[in-house]
């Protein structure tokens, strides 16, 4: 019986973590998920001791501090996180000779484009938060040449907490919700997201000489958040009603892009994985949701 094919997912109870736990792996894939009491992401010692105890085959890095707002303020926790972690993953993966695959975000990018953006547009973050996934991009890139930089953008899904979920838990109460109307990106599914990095994790431990580098994934099409909240309380049968608004009405500690759409053509050139229309995608987190709530 051949061995099993172990994956280390830091960050394995967020909201993408938990997607990657429900993915559908293969039989002889073995995820381990270690808690932050389990294995602390900040010592390079910790993760030696780790490696050295478990034959990793690759690792899938979804640990981040993702409170855009909050690292404004709190600066130093959201480099440790996005930036310094990463860096750490990066070197103990090129010495264990595996790959990394390495969640980013939209927020490297200021927004200014009027296209949706490819993995070779200039960054340009105009938030801590931003500044510190790029920061923690580029050590990735840099210490693991197996290593794969994976750009997603407004992950919702049924679990955790997401746009979806806070619309729908506050459409319980109000008529109507004031919601952005011009600000565009490309909604994702965590589920889908799971999905296209399982598929890249594989091909990459299959195969050494796999491509490496940037990748956007996204679900297709775009949305402003306005029209992510209609669809949203659409599916769910509500009648709240969504008032779209400009960004400036609801001013936030960090700015974000105004354009947050991201191409995925090299994703799909590369490694075959094709992303579903971002409506589709909601489909199934509305309705799990509204499985959830009548679940005994």
């Amino acid at each position: 019986m051949a061995d099993p094919i172990r994956i280390l997912i830091a960050g394995g109870h967020g909201q993408v973590g938990q997607a990657l736990a429900h993915a559908a792996w293969p039989d002889d894939v073995r995820l381990h998920r270690p808690t932050r009491a389990d294995l602390d992401l900040t010592s390079a010692t910790a993760l030696a001791e780790a490696f050295a105890r478990t034959p990793f085959a690759a690792v899938i890095n979804a640990a981040a501090f993702t409170a855009v707002d909050e690292a404004e303020t709190h600066p130093d926790e959201a480099f440790l996180a996005n930036a310094d972690i990463p860096a750490r993953l990066s070197e103990a993966t090129r010495r264990a000779g595996i790959p990394l695959v390495h969640i980013s975000t939209d927020c490297v990018f200021d927004g200014a484009l009027d296209r949706p953006y490819a993995e070779d547009d200039a960054t340009a973050p105009i938030s801590v938060y931003g500044a510190s996934k790029r920061t923690g991009e580029v050590a990735v890139l840099s210490g693991n040449p197996r290593a794969a930089v994976v750009r997603t953008a407004w992950v919702v899904s049924a679990r955790g907490r997401n746009f979806v979920r806070t619309i729908l838990d506050a459409a319980v109460s109000r008529p109507e919700l004031a919601v952005v109307a011009n600000v565009v990106g490309s909604p994702t599914s965590a589920d889908d997201l799971a999905g296209a990095l399982a598929a890249l994790t594989l091909a990459m431990i299959a195969d050494p000489a796999a491509p490496t580098g940037v990748y956007h994934c996204v679900n297709a099409g775009e949305a402003s958040w306005a029209e992510l909240a209609a669809e949203a309380l659409q599916l769910a049968g509500s009648r709240t009603t969504v008032l779209p608004i400009p960004a400036a009405d609801r001013p936030a500690p960090a700015a974000r892009p105004a354009n947050s759409r991201l191409s995925c053509e090299r994703l799909t050139r590369d490694y075959g994985v094709t992303m579903r229309d971002w409506r589709a995608a909601v489909a199934d987190i509305v309705a799990e949701l509204q499985l959830q709530r009548v679940a005994p």
